[in-house]
């Protein structure tokens, strides 16, 4: 993945609101790269444009090879099914839905030619690796908060995507569950050649990252690292 000189601006009732001021960033596979930075410094815009979610107003973001600026809103929707998982803050679960089906449904929707049963097969064993073999009947009310992330993690990596972004995927855990997620993504991350992007808070976190970037008022500076 890299980013080169990306700028973003939003216009608003008093003017141009600048959000993003030429950020650059490259991240390999099976690397995972930590941003930290104050509230509405410009993060989550950050894994928004990656996502493809919004266009940047100049630069250039590549993910995979592709150029997200030249595609359409359908091509983007399609790239992002097979090419990008998010790991959210909140979970994001269906609620009348089992983990098992939350997890099947997303690689059901990434790679429609699978059958339901495959996607579940798949899905069973991606739960089984989070550690929630013995859940997999389980509703999102009936699962723990660590358990439902974990979930949530399951279903982001299901479809094998080139990128993993998670903005704040511990915000809603104790420190304890939090690390435990953190370690399976990095884990699951490096075994299959994912690249993350993760957005916290958390200094502790983000220093266990491969690098450590500092996001303050759209401007993006690394900070810390270390070897893979």
């Amino acid at each position: 993945m890299a980013v080169e000189d990306v700028r973003f601006e939003v216009a608003t009732s008093t003017g141009t609101l600048s959000i993003l001021s030429g950020v650059s960033l490259k991240v390999e596979a099976s690397q995972v790269v930590a941003i930290v930075g104050p509230s509405g410094s410009g993060k989550t815009s950050l894994l928004m444009l990656l996502a493809g979610l919004e266009q940047p107003t100049s630069g250039s973001i590549k993910v995979t090879g592709q150029q997200l600026n030249d595609l359409t809103e359908n091509q983007l929707a399609l790239f992002r099914r097979r090419n990008v998982g998010i790991v959210f803050q909140s979970f994001h679960l269906i609620p009348s839905l089992s983990a098992l089906d939350n997890v099947a449904l997303a690689l059901e929707i990434a790679s429609p030619g699978q059958s339901l049963a495959d996607c579940r097969t798949a899905a069973a064993a991606a739960l089984t690796s989070v550690g929630l073999g013995d859940r997999l009947s389980h509703r999102p009310s009936a699962l723990s908060g660590g358990e439902q992330q974990r979930v949530g993690l399951a279903r982001a990596m299901i479809a094998e995507p080139k990128l993993v972004l998670a903005d704040e995927p511990t915000g809603n855990l104790d420190q304890a569950t939090g690390a435990v997620v953190i370690e399976l993504m990095f884990d699951l991350a490096r075994r299959r050649g994912t690249a993350v992007v993760l957005v916290t808070h958390d200094p502790g976190l983000a220093a266990r990252a491969d690098r450590v970037f500092a996001m303050e008022r759209g401007v993006l500076t690394e900070t810390t690292g270390k070897s893979s």
